[in-house]
């Protein structure tokens, strides 16, 4: 592509085309995605608080919302045209619904859980900030969670719009080419300033004597499982980052223009907690 038409693709795009055109269904294939802030999110609070975070447990946190939805949101096929439920919006953060795992009450059941099973506090108090963080990441959607559950209100903060319900690509697309993708920017350049959390030398003198999950995964496997484990979901987020930016601008052709408006992308439709 000349240059002189770069910018006013990634700018302002062709002409609108609203959700649902049908050369775009075809766009993108393959397993549920979590946004890059769920990966990164924990690496920032394991290297702010130090020995009061378990990376593992942080990071199970942080994926465990969505980890039962997310798929069904989809549907079968990622793409929204094979639904499994008639309201994914209600199920995935609605009460009745699963929205309930989108809350801090969630995180401090399971968190407890964790502590009774393991009478170890750091592992629960890891989970539960693993949820918190999601949690409150999703609230800068325009869905938002009930933060505060079994009280049914929603948090949402609106600074993009959710468009889960409209399938994986179509999703994929409207978060990335959002201020959402600045938000998965954001950490992915925080991990990049604080690079040396991700070092052999780090692990070892750092993390592996302060959280007795590492000695029981060294035990049983050998360094470099232990150390591919400790890394995977920090090479995971900025891998799926860079990819998804890169494959909404200049692979896919639905909407490859960036919206960095408050709410946007503007050709998604509006859509506010169920």
């Amino acid at each position: 592509m000349a240059a002189g038409g770069l910018l006013p693709r990634l700018l302002a795009g062709a002409a609108v085309r609203r959700p649902g055109h049908a050369d775009r269904r075809q766009s993108a294939q393959g397993p549920d995605l979590s946004w890059a802030a769920h990966d990164l999110e924990p690496y920032l609070f394991r290297f702010k608080l130090g020995g009061w975070v378990s990376l593992p447990f942080c990071l199970a946190g942080s994926y465990s919302p969505d980890i039962f939805t997310k798929w069904a949101v989809y549907g079968l096929d990622f793409s929204g045209d094979r639904k499994l439920v008639d309201d994914p919006i209600q199920l995935h953060r609605g009460w009745p619904g699963f929205g309930f795992t989108h809350s801090l009450a969630y995180g401090l059941v399971l968190g407890a859980l964790i502590w009774l099973a393991s009478k170890n506090t750091m592992w629960a108090v890891s989970f539960f900030v693993g949820v918190a963080a999601h949690v409150f990441s999703d609230a800068f959607d325009s869905v938002g969670v009930m933060v505060f559950f079994p009280i049914d209100w929603h948090l949402h903060l609106g600074i993009w719009e959710y468009v889960g319900q409209a399938g994986r690509s179509e999703d994929a697309v409207a978060y990335y080419t959002s201020l959402g993708g600045v938000w998965d920017l954001l950490w992915v350049g925080w991990l990049a300033f604080n690079w040396r959390a991700l070092t052999t030398r780090h692990f070892w003198a750092e993390i592996a004597p302060r959280d007795a999950f590492w000695p029981w995964l060294h035990r049983k496997t050998n360094p470099i499982v232990v150390l591919t484990v400790y890394r995977a979901a920090a090479f995971f987020g900025v891998a799926s980052t860079f990819g998804w930016i890169i494959w909404a601008l200049f692979v896919n052709d639905f909407m490859p223009h960036l919206d960095w408006s408050i709410g946007g992308p503007k050709w998604a439709p509006p859509q506010g907690p169920p």
